[in-house]
């Protein structure tokens, strides 16, 4: 089993920036592609961003393309989601997630609110 636990969420302006962590524990993070999805209230949860074990390949959705950075130290067991230029709609509760064999969605954290008043 693998142990997710994200913090950095919080409440920021508009055009304001957050960065999120998702520390990871237990079974070993070696080989373990990591993700970020966010659900908003009353929206499908979305998919925002990818990152394999040897950082040679990234995904993101068109909605957080060029505003959102992921980045993973694996000397930490951690994953990051940098966010700029948040706006109201990127308001949602935010879940880091890790998975083996190409998938992302074996293991989720809890969530952490992020909030963007206008």
């Amino acid at each position: 089993q693998v142990q997710l636990v994200e913090s950095g969420g919080g409440l920021v302006q508009a055009g304001g920036s957050l960065r999120l962590s998702c520390a990871a524990s237990g079974r070993t993070f070696s080989g373990l592609a990591m993700g970020w999805f966010r659900q908003a209230p009353g929206k499908e949860r979305e998919c925002l961003a990818r990152i394999n074990w040897s950082l040679r390949s990234t995904y993101y959705a068109d909605s957080v393309k060029g505003r959102f950075t992921i980045s993973r130290d694996n000397a930490k067991d951690t994953v990051y989601l940098q966010m700029n230029r948040l706006t109201p709609e990127d308001t949602a509760v935010y879940y880091c997630t890790a998975g083996r064999d190409g998938s992302i969605l074996d293991y989720w954290g809890q969530g952490t609110q992020v909030t963007v008043s206008s």
